[in-house]
């Protein structure tokens, strides 16, 4: 009886070691099993994630590297033809230097919004009398004033230097700037809004008058960058992208007969109705246009 007694405990022991062991392998198993699992999880949200991303159209690799070689293009022929404008003013060529000024500013005027994000390098180059101190205002609109309304190139040397200094300073910092998705949709809806505000007015070349230079030009600059974004913009909204298309195609139709030569007419030769006509085709591009971003995601 005692040896019975005795061998249960055994009996008792083996079994809770054959539980033991039997538990330990299935924690084994489920420890096993758990990476596994994980590593699919982790798998499947990755490529959600890629999905997600290609979804949004968060990268825009191939349109801001193109972007990034017009700015550079623009800027290097800016930089080329300020310095002849520059040169005729310091050689006190008072015609020449009137004649070269709105050529030089068109190439300005399509990366505006490159200009704009480095920090004082656009008041530099492109403010107008009152948008900064009377001491600090310097740039092309300056030189204009001397020019046209003045009738001189006198005392405008130092202006004259620096504006090609600031011209060679942006062409040096555009190298490194950051340039995204985002900075070239909002660009191309601020130079439309650069349009709205004080070329379609007169306001911005108020001695010249030769603001459909401008004009022309920051109309092309958002024409630029829409082109580049166009195909993603399509794949996300084809109507949109068709509106788009269609009204760049009205307004530049409408601004064609102002064209003269290689250049434009002065502005004082527009009636009130071509005025009205060009605010209307250019409000109706600014409203589609403003919606891109929102579309592509950026």
């Amino acid at each position: 009886m005692l040896k019975k007694i005795l061998a249960l405990p055994a009996v008792v022991l083996a079994t809770s070691v054959l539980l033991a062991a039997c538990g330990n392998n299935e924690a084994a198993t489920d420890k096993a099993e758990i990476p596994a699992a994980q590593s699919e999880n982790q798998a499947s949200t990755e490529t959600t994630d890629a999905a997600d991303q290609e979804a949004t159209g968060s990268d825009y690799t191939t349109a801001v590297d193109g972007y990034r070689a017009f700015a550079i293009e623009q800027i290097d022929e800016f930089v080329k033809q300020t310095e002849k404008f520059t040169d005729a003013v310091k050689a006190g060529d008072l015609e020449t230097a009137k004649s070269l000024y709105a050529p030089a500013r068109m190439y300005y005027e399509r990366i505006e919004p490159v200009a704009e994000a480095l920090g004082d390098l656009d008041p530099n180059i492109d403010a107008r009398d009152g948008d900064v101190e009377a001491a600090d205002w310097r740039g092309f609109h300056r030189i204009e004033k001397a020019l046209w309304e003045d009738k001189t190139t006198e005392g405008m040397t130092d202006f004259a230097d620096t504006l090609l200094s600031d011209a060679k300073l942006l062409r040096a910092k555009v190298e490194t700037m950051d340039i995204d998705a985002s900075l070239m949709v909002t660009g191309a809806v601020e130079l439309l809004n650069e349009v709205s505000s004080s070329k379609v007015t007169g306001e911005e070349e108020r001695y010249s008058h030769t603001d459909l230079y401008d004009f022309a030009a920051n109309v092309e600059g958002a024409r630029e960058i829409y082109n580049l974004l166009k195909d993603d913009l399509a794949a996300k909204d084809k109507d949109l992208n068709q509106q788009i298309a269609d009204r760049f195609d009205a307004l530049e139709k409408e601004l064609a007969p102002f064209k003269d030569g290689d250049g434009y007419v002065s502005y004082e030769k527009l009636k009130d109705e071509d005025v009205k006509k060009l605010s209307q085709n250019l409000d109706a591009l600014a409203e589609p246009l403003s919606n891109m971003g929102q579309v592509l995601g950026v």
